[in-house]
């Protein structure tokens, strides 16, 4: 019998995969049936030493998904099958907020991100967030490639 899954994350990423992500996750969760959280860290690294209003970046970067993915949100919100969508943003080193904050507490059985498109200087330095899920994740990880 084909695994079931209850709880989908799906990492946005602003990237250009994050339209192809949110449309696998929301079609996944309306198959499965599944909740749906959306979920995408503003990376605070570059704002460390400016005393920036975390929350308030959080906010905008919430109202810009929200605007950038407005189609796409509005019907996983309208879609019978899927019982919650939820979007989270929240500010911190990608892959530590991610997982922490983000994808551990929901406790998911999938999680959906896309590919980033990194040069391969950029990738050595910073790694992938999509390996690290891979990686790191108890549950099974789909990664969306680029077309």
């Amino acid at each position: 019998m084909a695994q079931r899954y209850m709880r989908i994350f799906a990492a946005l990423d602003g990237s250009s995969t994050q339209k192809a992500v949110a449309e696998r996750a929301i079609a996944l969760a309306a198959s499965n049936r599944a909740e749906l959280v959306f979920g995408h860290v503003i990376d605070s690294v570059p704002y460390e030493a400016s005393g920036v209003d975390f929350e308030a970046l959080c906010a905008e970067g919430a109202k810009r998904i929200e605007e950038d993915l407005a189609e796409l949100l509005g019907q996983a919100r309208d879609n019978a099958n899927i019982p919650s969508v939820e979007l989270v943003v929240r500010a911190g080193r990608i892959t530590d907020t991610l997982a922490t904050q983000l994808v551990e507490p929901m406790d998911p059985d999938l999680v959906v991100c896309g590919e980033r498109g990194l040069s391969n200087i950029k990738y050595a330095f910073v790694g992938s967030v999509s390996t690290y899920l891979i990686r790191n994740m108890r549950c099974d990880v789909l990664v969306v490639k680029e077309d």
